[in-house]
């Protein structure tokens, strides 16, 4: 992991200097002329799915903390304030089923799963693959797991650079709202949330351009109209984005590209705003000013640091009541604690014990019930491990079970606790 990129140092997960240097190219810098400064600009990870089966067939369409005794409160819908969600990596899985049973067992009653346009719809407008998302959403079926869908990823022919791997917005947006309208059509009621994109405040996210919230929300205006078309129930969230205080041409703060959501008009085009709620080193109680001051938790980077915590979200909502819009919930769509043990990870800083993993993470959700009802939604944890993952992975360390499906600590404190 390079610590020499552009102008500022950037931890993140996949952000090699290998991998960096096309985006930096494309944003107009380069590696070998970056200068190092003294602070640590902090991008979490989202891992991607395996590729979906080759045996899909094409279906044409037309073109330390307190004990709280409080229970989550009923919202209208299908959702509580807090409610309990796990992300999941079941596309193309032999252990689907087992996954969802630990989802099921746990206690969540949302899963997180990734449904990749370029899976779906791989090789040409209009022909789209529905057996592993028919499979999914069977399983889910069978035990009553709610999904908050995270829709994403462009398929080849959608761009005229055609980068791949890399993520990026479709060339004519149209053509994914086509999707959304057909997937939100084929899944309405069964579906009940919607992601739209994921980290758009990342270029690696946003086609290797620098991150842009105003062509964001033209993206998320088409998919909003498109869902609602099919599905008027369905609830769409806006993309969770990375916690960082990077602020270049290969990513924008969390705050920043917020503000500038609403200030191009958002509020009309989602039901709830998504967030992303990493607890770095900090107990789930500790507030963004407390971590501020502490170098412990804030990494040395002073105020800037307010962002290594879980309770950083209460930063997001704050955008939410400052722009008349209180009375929407807010989704943490990935929240959780590493516990990293590699001395050369960029993440072993601030790795906790297996124990603090499990104390904060049920933690969090106390703290929620108690102190953040009724403006707070589902609250996704990650993760259930994909049966892929290593001890190579950073993804591995994140997790609750392994990818055997045996269980961790952090897995039967949330079992075990009141919900």
């Amino acid at each position: 992991m390079s610590r020499r990129l552009s102008r500022r140092q950037v931890v993140g997960y996949g952000l090699t200097l290998a991998a960096i240097a096309p985006l930096l190219q494309a944003c107009g810098s380069s590696a070998s002329q970056s200068t190092p400064v003294a602070t640590n600009r902090v991008i979490i990870p989202t891992p991607t799915e395996v590729p979906p089966s080759p045996s899909a067939t094409l279906t044409p369409i037309p073109t330390s903390v307190p004990t709280v005794a409080a229970t989550a409160t009923p919202l209208p819908g299908t959702m509580t304030s807090p409610d309990y969600a796990v992300q999941v990596f079941l596309w193309g899985s032999a252990t689907a089923e087992r996954d969802l049973g630990l989802a099921k067992e746990a206690g969540f009653r949302w899963v997180k799963q990734s449904i990749e346009w370029r899976y779906v719809e791989p090789h040409v407008k209009g022909t789209l693959e529905f057996n592993e998302p028919d499979r999914l959403l069977g399983l889910m079926s069978q035990l009553d797991l709610k999904l908050v869908a995270r829709v994403d990823n462009q398929p080849v022919w959608a761009r005229k650079d055609k980068i791949f791997p890399t993520d990026g917005p479709p060339d004519n947006i149209q053509d994914f709202a086509d999707f959304l309208h057909a997937l939100a059509s084929r899944y309405k009621g069964r579906i009940q949330a919607y992601e739209i994109w994921n980290e758009p405040n990342l270029a690696r996210e946003w086609g290797n351009a620098p991150p842009n919230p105003e062509q964001y929300i033209a993206l998320l205006k088409a998919g909003y109209e498109a869902i609602k078309a099919a599905d008027p129930d369905a609830t769409v969230i806006t993309a969770g984005l990375a916690p960082t205080t990077e602020s270049s041409a290969i990513a924008m703060p969390d705050v920043t590209f917020v503000k500038e959501m609403y200030k191009a008009g958002a509020s009309k085009y989602f039901d709830m705003l998504g967030a992303h709620g990493a607890g770095f080193k900090a107990p789930p109680d500790l507030s963004p000013d407390q971590v501020a001051k502490d170098p412990q938790y804030n990494h040395s980077e002073g105020a800037n640091g307010r962002i290594y915590c879980f309770r950083h979200v209460e930063d997001i909502r704050q955008i939410m009541v400052d722009n008349g819009d209180a009375a929407k919930r807010l989704a943490i769509l990935e929240f959780g604690w590493t516990t990293d043990p590699r001395p050369s990870s960029p993440y072993h800083w601030y790795a906790v014990t297996d124990q603090q993993q499990a104390d904060y993470i049920v933690g969090a959700y106390q703290w929620a019930t108690a102190h953040w009802q009724p403006w707070i939604g589902v609250m996704s944890l990650i993760y259930i491990a994909a049966p892929y993952w290593t001890q190579n992975d950073e993804e591995y360390y994140w997790s609750i079970t392994n990818p055997d499906g045996t269980v961790r600590p952090a897995y039967r404190a949330i079992a075990a606790a009141k919900k």
